[in-house]
């Protein structure tokens, strides 16, 4: 019996045009943006009542520290997707010595670096719901 292996969306996209790598950048940029206004909305969840509540809570101090965190990856998620977009600018314009499998190859690696800090995220998520349903 012959097993198949089940073709991914990341698999197809890779093996895919350009074009729809780059709509995928494009979404993380976009998707991107969206953590970072629920992170402004755990801010200001978490700085009212943290102090009120509990002053010297640890738990209350890790969850910002982890905020802090969350708000340097996305500038470096950001600044590394855009770098990845300019290097697809440069394929398109065909400048010597670029080649889309490096394109291609730095996509999968963004593609599992944005994976796992989605995965992570939605923790950070979990957390900041669990500590705020304590109030």
């Amino acid at each position: 019996m012959e097993t198949k292996k089940l073709v991914s969306r990341s698999d197809y996209l890779l093996s895919g045009g350009l074009e729809e790598l780059h709509q995928e950048s494009k979404e993380w940029l976009e998707t991107i943006a969206f953590l970072k206004d629920e992170t402004r909305f755990f801010e200001k969840l978490l700085a009212g009542r943290v102090v009120e509540t509990y002053p010297d809570n640890a738990y209350s101090r890790i969850l910002k520290q982890m905020d802090q965190v969350h708000k340097m990856l996305f500038e470096y998620l950001s600044e590394e997707i855009i770098r990845h977009e300019k290097l697809l600018s440069r394929i398109n314009k065909r400048e010597p010595g670029i080649s889309d499998y490096n394109y291609r190859e730095q996509h999968r690696k963004l593609k599992g670096k944005i994976e796992l800090f989605l995965n992570d995220f939605r923790e950070f998520k979990k957390m900041v719901f669990g500590y705020a349903k304590k109030w």
